[in-house]
């Protein structure tokens, strides 16, 4: 039996929906290949809480706004849930449930305990102050406050919002408990028990999945990256340190191409003191949808899900893609990739450097105790490799896709959590 959502016409699909759709398509296909049963199957396609919530806000000009607010625990099976929190104008429940389901499988294919959760608000950050911001976000933890905790439930930053946004709901979360609880969140500042190495984790991890994945030097490797925000403009950075030439980069400004290569230290600079890519004066525009075209060796789309489709994947020539973003290809765009030899390193493996380091900040607040940058470095990249090494040696032996291999790998493992547990009552 297969999962699925209803089927709806094309023109009503929303992004949300559309991932979602993906990542059921991933679990049957993960389902078939474990031989997993039907009432297996609807456990794990079937999210173990789901709250929608209504989060006022009081605008400094005295405007009273209502936006929706999301939290989705996909699963607990192997631990606590665990999960980022997303500001964005187009998040929807259907998308904050695919990003939960694709966090259980993220934390059970690299090892750590921690079940799938995701939250999220349907806001433009952009277009609010600080003060409404810090309002927004102290509202919208107190309706989820009954879901979180640092034994139930740990969310961290994600698209729209960042280590003062967790401090927030840090304080939020300790005010209403009586004492300071900093295992609640990662992704704080350090004052807070942020840990060393959280900032930057998971494009670090990107950059991990990129060299294992070329098997060869990376001097003189050509590398564009769709999305220079919070994962894409580091990943580009430790790319391009590795020796990797990164010769076009896009966000929401604009897109670059520089065929020598572009100096990302100085374009981060940039986009730093103008807001964006646009505009850079060492580099020739191009059209957003031009870079996925480019005569690349590695491909790094690293903004947001939905972006390499049936449409334009017959175009993309690069030999490798590493997703720095969740759920950037769809399951048809997968299929003609596949087909044309292109290698595609998933996003529960790519970018599963952020939910790592999370964990290792989690595990230091709960003991009290903190590690130095490069012990929480070795540790992410032990943890990187090895699970990419597994992917890989799965991929040869059954004759897989790397994507295909991680999820039988962690579906697997969740599917495995819960018939050792059993069903109460």
């Amino acid at each position: 039996m297969s999962i699925m959502v209803p089927s709806k016409t094309p023109a009503l699909i929303t992004p949300g929906q559309q991932a979602l759709d993906s990542a059921l398509h991933q679990l049957n296909h993960a389902a078939a290949h474990l031989g997993l049963d039907d009432g297996l199957r609807t456990m794990l396609a079937t999210p173990r809480r789901s709250l929608t919530v209504s989060v006022p806000v009081r605008r400094e000009d005295g405007r009273m706004d209502v936006v929706q607010g999301f939290r989705v625990q996909h699963n607990v099976s192997r631990g606590p849930a665990k999960g980022g929190i997303r500001f964005h104008p187009a998040t929807d429940i259907h998308e904050v449930t695919a990003l939960a389901m694709w966090m259980t499988w993220k934390c059970a294919l690299v090892g750590i305990p921690y079940g799938g959760a995701k939250g999220g608000v349907a806001v433009d950050p952009a277009a609010l102050t600080t003060i409404e911001l810090e309002r927004l976000t102290r509202r919208y933890v107190n309706e989820i406050l009954p879901l979180i905790g640092p034994e139930k439930d740990i969310p961290a930053p994600d698209v729209g919002t960042d280590e003062q946004t967790m401090a927030w709901i840090m304080d939020t979360y300790s005010v209403n408990a009586g004492y300071s609880v900093p295992g609640v969140v990662t992704g704080k500042p350090m004052t807070l028990g942020g840990s060393l190495g959280r900032t930057g984790s998971t494009s670090r991890g990107v950059q991990i999945a990129a060299l294992s994945a070329l098997g060869r030097s990376p001097e003189g490797v050509t590398v564009a990256v769709q999305g220079f925000g919070k994962v894409g403009a580091l990943a580009a950075q430790y790319l391009s340190d590795s020796g990797c030439k990164v010769v076009a980069v896009s966000d929401v400004t604009g897109a670059l191409y520089a065929p020598g290569g572009l100096d990302v230290a100085h374009l981060r600079a940039w986009v730093a003191e103008t807001g964006g890519v646009t505009g850079y004066p060492l580099a020739d525009a191009m059209a957003h949808d031009d870079l996925f075209e480019l005569d690349v060796d590695v491909l790094v789309p690293a903004a947001l899900e939905g972006v390499i489709t049936e449409a334009n994947a017959p175009r993309v020539r690069a030999r490798l893609i590493v997703e720095g973003a969740n759920g950037p290809t769809t399951p048809e765009a997968d299929e003609i990739l596949a087909a044309n030899g292109t290698t595609v390193v998933p996003d529960i493996l790519a970018n599963a450097g952020g939910v790592i380091v999370s964990y290792l900040e989690w595990v230091q607040n709960m003991q009290a105790f903190s590690w130095s940058s490069r012990e929480v470095e070795v540790k992410l990249r032990d943890l990187m490799e090895s699970a990419f090494a597994e992917v890989k040696s799965l991929s040869a032996e059954r004759g897989l896709t790397l994507r295909e291999a991680a999820h039988v790998i962690g579906v697997g493992r969740v599917a495995e959590a819960h018939s050792m547990r059993g069903l109460y009552p």
